[in-house]
């Protein structure tokens, strides 16, 4: 036998199958060249080797992994598609005398063909757009572009280690598909069709209550950071309640329709209707990985650009003042010493000072039971009804206010930032105080704790009383509590003048012998400006990847389901079909596959806005309205683009089942 014949039938294969096999190579070109170009920015040495780079490069490597894993998945499940509609080929092959060691020759050539076109281009296109993409990115980031270009070997090799594994697993899944079956089986493999299922009753309770579960946690989560622990449960809860009533659920649905018989009796409702019934299992895993896809892409998108976009706004909530100064247990004598030296520093600096606020505070995070009263212990930040408590002292109090105020042993002043405590009364682990005025706000207080839990400042009458109430809250051992110095003013000035303000202050007073900290919000704007700019990014980069995925399942899906049902639309313009009721038919039939998902995607993102917003809020995101805003128009994005799909892909379906 000629050495040369299994490569000219996988070739000729290839070419003959090129409508099926053309969009699988395309998908494993681009994402061959997204894997590489998120590897390649994870080591390239024009980033940099700053603190904020390294958390890039991280943020960086963790999206490599997201793709990798994704990448395994997604070429697994469309190379399903492709050998189901292979078989009868090899079939005819097996019964034309080619045995099935030979057919699995001819499929490790195609697989060979494909694998080293899709590897060359895909790495090769990476290559010549990783320069692009880099620029991209320190834009986004707002890092100084750098000047080269590098082509790291290391993610070249990972690259061809991981994409040539998975080609190598396809194939080997391939082989034994084939080797399994009979020939006869072969012949009928792509047009072999569901058998009427019947309606499963558990697992449409299944689907119900994993449904229903998902959603009643995302609706009663209160706390952001308890939202952060449940956040994946629900979302897996999410994704079994969809494949379960997508399988199920449909199939009652259907048999409901059927029964209606002015509804089913009518061309176009009763070749959909049937034809779904028909072979509803394959057609529901579809839908609910179209929709799961389509959830996945509309979240990720909207939470990463709102992110963005509310960039300011999360600055604000991390430093209210432009300048933060921290200190620790410092005398009021030493307090207005560094008043006195932060006043002379800005005005050597060149900066003006306003909206200075300063007070010492003691702060202890504690569990809230029963509304109020607040046990002793250390809670974890995921417990219920935790609390931050802040007790400042009446006499700053009075400093900051200018409220001439007088309180008694056991009274306080409540601020509720964020909770409530309701009553008249505070019970600290047994030891009582009234409520004597609820203050609408405090000076000064303002976005120094997110609203992730429970955030109380209380006005006491003196230190005295902080450590007595600091003591009930240690379990009645004794605590003389540390009053820590606060002091946030805004600065007037650029940004080379606030670093020099810093320095300068903490340099002066190290030399007095005082510890403190400082924090400006152009340092904060540089890490969280790397932070969510990385996260945009990499949004953008995996919003592509599953809209590419999208696109490929809903395509493959409808040659599917095209090749299965030519024959069928045939046989009934045999018995008096028109032309034209089978084109609003197959319209009928496709509009409800194609909606039904993008629909239910909606849903979902519906009842997980709450414990999205929660999630956003443990990232210093606290505008709700521009999360909404973000998410409407990227809902409204991906419809336009779904529509095109639907539009493109029902044109294929109708060329292949409507009759030459």
């Amino acid at each position: 036998m000629n050495k040369l014949f299994f490569p000219k039938i996988a070739a000729g294969n290839i070419k003959k199958n090129t409508k099926m096999i053309l969009p699988y190579m395309i998908a494993s070109i681009c994402t061959i060249m997204m894997f590489y170009n998120m590897r390649f920015l994870a080591v390239a040495k024009l980033i940099g080797v700053e603190t904020e780079s390294e958390s890039l490069r991280s943020l960086l490597r963790l999206g490599s992994y997201v793709i990798g894993i994704f990448s395994v998945i997604f070429l697994f499940y469309t190379n399903s598609f492709l050998i189901k509609q292979r078989k009868k080929e090899f079939g005819l092959l097996n019964i034309l005398g080619m045995e099935k060691k030979h057919i699995a020759l001819v499929m490790f050539f195609e697989t060979l063909y494909t694998s080293l076109i899709s590897l060359s281009a895909g790495i090769l296109g990476g290559i010549l757009i990783s320069k692009l993409i880099l620029m991209l990115l320190l834009r986004v980031v707002d890092f100084d572009v750098a000047f080269g270009f590098e082509i790291p070997v290391k993610a070249i090799l990972t690259t061809l280690a991981l994409f040539g594994g998975i080609f190598m697993i396809n194939l080997v899944h391939n082989i034994f598909a084939v080797h399994l079956a009979k020939p006869v089986e072969l012949l009928k493999g792509g047009q072999q069709g569901e058998k009427e299922p019947k309606i499963k009753w558990i697992m449409t309770v299944i689907g119900i209550i994993s449904l229903g579960t998902g959603y009643f946690i995302s609706l009663t989560t209160k706390s952001p950071l308890k939202a952060m622990d449940v956040f994946f449960v629900a979302v897996i809860l999410v994704i079994i309640g969809t494949y379960c009533l997508f399988t199920a659920g449909s199939i009652a649905a259907l048999k409901v329709f059927r029964k209606f018989k002015k509804f089913y009796y009518q061309p176009r409702h009763f070749i959909s209707v049937s034809g779904m019934i028909y072979r509803m299992k394959q057609n529901a895993a579809g839908l609910a990985n179209i929709c799961i896809l389509a959830t996945i892409v509309i979240v990720v998108l909207s939470t990463t650009i709102s992110l963005y976009v509310g960039f300011e706004d999360v600055i604000r909530n991390v430093c209210p003042r432009n300048v933060t100064v921290l200190g620790g247990e410092l005398s009021e004598e030493q307090a207005n010493q560094l008043d006195t030296v932060i006043l002379k520093q800005a005005k050597a600096a060149g900066m003006s000072v306003t909206n200075f606020v300063r007070f010492r505070m003691t702060t202890a995070v504690k569990v809230l039971q029963d509304k109020a009263r607040f046990e002793a212990g250390s809670p974890t930040y995921s417990s219920g009804g935790v609390a931050f408590i802040r007790l400042i002292a009446e006499d700053d109090y009075k400093r900051m206010s200018d409220k001439p105020i007088s309180l008694s042993d056991k009274e306080v002043l409540l601020c509720e930032e964020f909770g409530e405590i309701p009553g008249d009364t505070i019970d600290f682990n047994g030891l009582d105080f009234t409520v004597r005025e609820r203050l609408d706000s405090l000076i000064g207080s303002d976005g120094m704790q997110a609203d992730l839990m429970g955030n109380y400042f209380i006005v006491v009458k003196d230190k005295e009383t902080v450590d007595k109430i600091s003591t009930a809250l240690n379990g009645g051992q004794w605590e003389d509590a540390e009053l820590v110095y606060f002091c946030g003013f805004d600065a007037v000035g650029s940004r080379e003048s606030q670093q020099l303000l810093l320095s300068d202050l903490e340099q002066e007073m190290t030399d007095k012998g005082i510890n403190i900290s400082t924090l400006g919000d152009e340092a904060v704007r540089d890490i969280i400006y790397t932070l969510y700019g990385g996260l945009f990014f990499l949004g953008l980069f995996l919003g592509v990847l599953f809209i590419m995925a999208t696109v490929l399942i809903i395509y493959y899906k409808q040659i599917a389901e095209g090749y299965d049902d030519k024959e069928r639309f045939e046989i009934m313009q045999k018995v008096g079909m028109s032309h034209q009721e089978v084109k609003k038919s197959i319209r009928s039939q496709v509009l409800t596959v194609f909606f039904l998902p993008l629909v239910t995607a909606v849903i979902h993102l519906a009842f997980a806005f709450p414990v999205i917003t929660k999630m956003l809020a443990v990232l210093n995101l606290t505008n709700v309205k521009l999360f909404a805003v973000c998410a409407g128009i990227t809902i409204l994005v991906f419809a336009l683009f779904y529509t095109l799909v639907y539009m493109l892909t029902a044109r294929t379906y109708y060329k292949i089942v409507s009759p030459q």
